[in-house]
């Protein structure tokens, strides 16, 4: 947990460095701080979380089937890789507003209000559950069940914007 924390703030951190850095060069009139702008704007879409989710939910749904060594290869090639790329991307989110925030934007923080970043709160809370969901059975059956629906559900319900 400590280590997601602590890649989480450096992450954020060093967005927000860039974002101001890219704000400040757009505010003095050059052309290439707004293409900085967006560029990290880019990314900063609380929508790529739910295809992000249906990839983590499958692998997580076949960790709970898997026997242990299929299973830990899932976990450490594919879920981890999810998980970190999930903290990553949220990070970057976190660190454009609050640039933003920083640079006189009162109100880009209502952003992070989306509904849409509950994905990466059920990502978060279920890679770092899995321990205790593989190690009892009725749980294990219990969470394939929730991350089947999970999986279907985010590929192909459509949520609203």
């Amino acid at each position: 947990m400590s280590k997601a924390l602590t890649t989480f703030a450096l992450v954020a951190v060093l967005t927000a460095l860039l974002m101001a850095l890219s704000l400040a060069v757009a505010r003095h009139g050059y052309p290439y701080g707004a293409f900085g702008v967006k560029r990290l704007d880019g990314i900063a879409d609380a929508g790529s979380f739910i295809p992000l989710a249906a990839v983590y939910f499958f692998s997580a749904l076949l960790m709970m089937i898997l026997p242990l060594r299929a299973a830990s290869i899932v976990l450490t090639n594919a879920a981890d890789a999810l998980f970190w790329a999930t903290v990553a991307l949220f990070a970057t989110i976190v660190g454009c507003l609050v640039a933003r925030w920083a640079f006189g934007q009162g109100g880009v923080l209502w952003a992070l209000v989306n509904w849409r970043f509950l994905f990466v709160a059920a990502i978060v809370a279920a890679h770092l559950a899995m321990n205790e969901l593989r190690r009892n059975i009725l749980l294990r059956s219990l969470f394939f069940v929730v991350f089947a629906a999970a999986t279907l559900a985010c590929l192909f319900w459509t949520f609203p914007a």
